[in-house]
């Protein structure tokens, strides 16, 4: 699958993965960021897409920041429809204790393109039964 993209800024490159057959590709911010503790910001990653119809973008932390510096996505994941054409923008929070900088160029969130299902809803009288029920928010006891 070909998708096409538009780099805004020179700092930035286009969007690959670390390492063949991994499943997200590394997005980068395009401004200089510091975060301290308990802040959010919509960071800009200087890249627009063209994600092909049928085709969702799930815009998702990255797991190393997380752990070292407890970097998160306030809306983990982000999502990109196929027919958004604007800047990816990544909305960042620091969990952490101490203040997160990054640099422009920096990888701050990963981009992993998943194939959406031909879904048609179907309405019912009755939605037949599973074992779960109506059992909803810590219906399993935790």
């Amino acid at each position: 699958m070909k998708v096409k993209y538009k780099l805004l800024d020179p700092r930035v490159q286009e969007p690959k993965s670390a390492h063949s057959g991994d499943a997200a590709f590394d997005l980068q911010c395009k401004v200089d960021v510091n975060l301290q503790p308990g802040e959010r910001r919509s960071v800009p990653t200087g890249l627009a897409v063209a994600i092909p119809e049928g085709y969702a973008g799930l815009v998702l932390p990255r797991s190393g920041h997380a752990r070292r510096f407890g970097l998160g996505m306030v809306n983990a994941p982000g999502l990109i429809d196929a027919g958004y054409r604007g800047e990816i923008e990544v909305l960042l929070i620091n969990h952490g204790e101490g203040p997160i900088e990054f640099v422009a160029g920096d990888r701050i969130a990963q981009l992993v393109l998943v194939a959406l299902p031909d879904v048609r809803w179907v309405e019912v009288e009755e939605l037949e039964a599973s074992d779960r029920g109506t059992g909803g928010f810590g219906s399993t006891g935790v």
